[in-house]
């Protein structure tokens, strides 16, 4: 499929409510479809498993950042890279929309991508994207469609709800890396209980940590959140969630950060914020771009490739 940045900027400025309602459909309909082996991939419930052997394009949350979406996309020269056949993955942390005027634009941008490479491109669920008990409040989506779409904007937002409960939750490079919206399902005893969180919401509650949680520095175990869901973990539950799956690293995004990233818990956590301006007023953005076959133990030896956007 031939397009380029420009181009997809320009149709999600001028794309109307019946091509929009199409497209999410399609992508609806994509995400539905993949189950087991898929490509390079393989999905088990709402886990992807890849073996570490390409290039990563990691996205933090963009709130409707249409510019900071442009910008990645330019930087990272991912669509040159399909262009190209390069076995690059493009893992999106979720929270696409909310708090941002251009959250349709993004949903468009993003969703173009998923609909022209699906096998390279992996779409992860935010809270920003959760099930109808776990809403964040304000949940401002609804008015950014009204300025897109007006009275027709209620069809955008309806296609929308079906596409989130397809999402993906997590994405787990074997051996190195896991990569999920908010923070450890502090309970998990398996990484079934990751798998299939969604299936065992609301009675557990994995999905809502991996969604809502944030690592906390000097705490052991586990408090409530002050966000009203989810909660704040120690490293001691992070350690302990590593090991159990085998891996190095969590990167994950949810909460914003002045310079666009932070590491916590000894360098185990990265988080990634992919958006830039109010209402979080951080100043830059960053994302992650990095060979899934080189070694690492931490964060901090993944120094070189976070890139920061001004």
């Amino acid at each position: 499929m031939g397009f380029n940045v420009k181009q997809l900027v320009d149709k999600a400025f001028a794309v109307n409510i019946q091509e929009f309602a199409q497209l999410t459909d399609n992508v609806t309909k994509i995400l539905k479809a993949e189950e087991g082996l898929f490509g390079n991939l393989t999905l088990t419930g709402k886990l992807v498993v890849t073996e570490p052997e390409r290039e990563a394009i990691v996205v933090g949350d963009l709130h409707g950042d249409l510019e900071t979406l442009v910008q990645i996309l330019d930087d990272s020269k991912f669509i040159d890279k399909m262009r190209k056949r390069e076995e690059t993955l493009l893992v999106f942390l979720g929270d696409y929309g909310d708090r941002g005027v251009n959250s349709a634009e993004v949903f468009y941008v993003v969703f173009k991508l998923k609909e022209a490479y699906p096998l390279n491109v992996v779409l992860l669920r935010g809270n920003h994207e959760g099930p109808e008990d776990l809403l964040p409040s304000p949940h401002d989506l609804p008015i950014h469609l009204q300025r897109k779409f007006g009275a027709d904007w209620s069809t955008a937002y309806e296609k929308l709800r079906m596409l989130f409960d397809e999402l993906c939750l997590a994405v787990l490079v074997k051996q190195k890396i896991i990569m999920l919206h908010g923070g450890v399902p502090s309970a998990a005893k398996s990484i079934e209980d990751l798998a299939f969180a969604h299936r065992k919401h609301p009675a557990e509650r994995h999905l809502e940590e991996i969604l809502w949680s944030d690592p906390e520095e000097d705490l052991t175990g586990t408090l409530e959140s002050p966000r009203g869901a989810g909660k704040l973990f120690g490293k001691d539950v992070t350690d302990k969630f590593l090991r159990m799956l085998d891996v190095k690293i969590l990167v994950r995004g949810h909460e914003p950060a002045e310079t666009g990233y932070r590491i916590n818990h000894d360098g185990r956590i990265l988080t990634l914020f992919s958006r830039k301006g109010e209402p979080y007023y951080n100043s830059k953005a960053a994302y992650l771009m990095w060979n899934l076959s080189r070694d690492v133990m931490d964060v901090y030896e993944l120094a070189d490739s976070i890139r920061v956007l001004q």
